[in-house]
């Protein structure tokens, strides 16, 4: 399977003006995976929907701020390789092959990309235990930290406040609550620092949040509690699915 083409407008490079200067960035990737029950069952459990893959792409592209190429790839890499959720139940992805470029960096001279294959079977991932559930790593870069939060049924990640901490967060479940209101799947909300907020699982099932945490730590392990937990409504998000 392949999705080709993705680009968005993102921080990547280590250049003064690159840090502050959104500029293109496109994505290729190939992916390795057994299709035969999709084929002969027609479940999309049993293979990568792609629709929904390409918005969590995008939402690391915009969220990550990339330092290199070399990064980008990395991340993305670990990311298409991780072990299938309950939130998202999917084939599992047995290799991956990404390449990202960079269309406007020479000024039209000549496009550097860059290209990487990674097998499943070299990966390893950190998981820590929480109260909520658990913290899967999935990245972790010069200045940001890629993390998968999974929040058991019934679970709560309770308010915390650190302003030194910025937060972009997607919802890759159906029924979590957000501030205590139902937040839909494929949701974001970017920039959340310094603000309490607080997500609830009611469902039977593990809920998933895609998190990217900028300083790199594994979120919630430290931080401080907003012991009030006078919480204010949901900041606007953004979608990144596409309809259904």
């Amino acid at each position: 399977m392949q999705l080709r083409g993705l680009t968005a407008d993102c921080i990547v490079g280590i250049y003064n003006r690159e840090r502050v200067t959104p500029q293109p960035l496109r994505l290729d990737v190939a992916l390795f995976l057994d299709t035969r029950q999709a084929a002969v069952g027609g479940k999309l459990a049993n293979t990568v929907h792609y629709g929904r893959l390409a918005g969590e792409l995008r939402f690391l592209l915009d969220a990550c701020r990339f330092e290199l190429l070399e990064s980008a790839a990395e991340a993305v890499c670990r990311y298409l390789l991780a072990p299938p959720t309950d939130a998202g139940a999917q084939a599992r992805v047995q290799a991956a092959t990404v390449r990202v470029t960079k269309p406007e960096a020479l000024g039209g001279l000549a496009i550097p990309s860059l290209q990487v294959h990674r097998a499943a079977d070299a990966m390893v991932y950190a998981t820590e235990e929480t109260p909520f559930g658990c913290v899967d790593v999935i990245h972790e870069g010069a200045t940001y930290g890629v993390y998968r939060l999974r929040v058991k049924p019934g679970g709560v990640i309770p308010p915390r406040v650190d302003g030194n901490r910025e937060e972009s967060e997607l919802v890759l479940g159906t029924g979590l609550l957000l501030q205590g209101q139902p937040v839909g799947r494929g949701m974001a909300f970017h920039g959340t620092r310094g603000l309490a907020h607080r997500y609830d699982n009611p469902t039977a099932t593990e809920q998933t949040v895609l998190g990217v945490y900028r300083p790199r730590i594994v979120p919630l392990a430290e931080g401080v509690p907003d012991a009030s937990e006078r919480l204010a409504p949901p900041a606007p998000g953004a979608q990144y699915y596409p309809a259904e």
